[in-house]
């Protein structure tokens, strides 16, 4: 008996892969490449459910039937190499596909890997979209920028206040 990772896919079906990543590519504006040598299908499907709501998608594809829809996309520069078995997140935010991602290499270890991605239309290293994981959320810009923003206010009220006591 044949186990399922290793029997042999269908024309039709490496088609429909194909034709899969091509419209990915062409709705996501951030791919992440990521290797996942040994993580388990329950791990997988977890993954998939917490992705799901915050807009960012995850599927599976052999290498080269992933390349094969990357091709029409027309990325600037080149591909990072991928090696073992690589599953592709994406969404249309530019940055949620790799945070989320990168919250599941914390907790996953090395199970999970950055590979690479696509960021702003061309390739990136494993490097990069790390690095493009760890900018914070919009929602956590705004709060550090309200907290920059005050900060001065309140130190001002502060020293107004002791002028006001001494004043009495």
């Amino acid at each position: 008996m044949i186990s399922r990772n290793h029997m042999a896919i269908t024309r039709q079906k490496k088609e429909e892969i194909v034709a899969k990543v091509s419209h990915i590519t062409k709705s996501a504006k951030t791919l992440v490449f990521a290797n996942f040598k040994g993580l388990t299908v329950a791990q997988q499907n977890e993954m998939r459910k917490a992705l799901r709501p915050l807009g960012v998608g995850y599927t599976v594809a052999k290498k080269s039937l992933l390349r094969r829809g990357l091709e029409a996309a027309g990325y600037a520069g080149q591909a990072p190499e991928l090696v073992g078995e690589v599953a592709l997140a994406y969404g249309e935010d530019d940055i949620a596909p790799a945070r989320e991602i990168a919250s599941f290499i914390k907790k996953f270890g090395e199970a999970l890997q950055f590979a690479g991605g696509v960021f702003q239309g061309k390739y990136v290293s494993r490097e990069e979209i790390a690095a493009i994981a760890a900018i914070p959320g919009m929602e956590t810009l705004r709060a550090m920028f309200a907290q920059i923003i005050n900060s001065p206010r309140q130190r001002f009220a502060v020293v107004l206040s002791e002028v006001a006591k001494l004043t009495k």
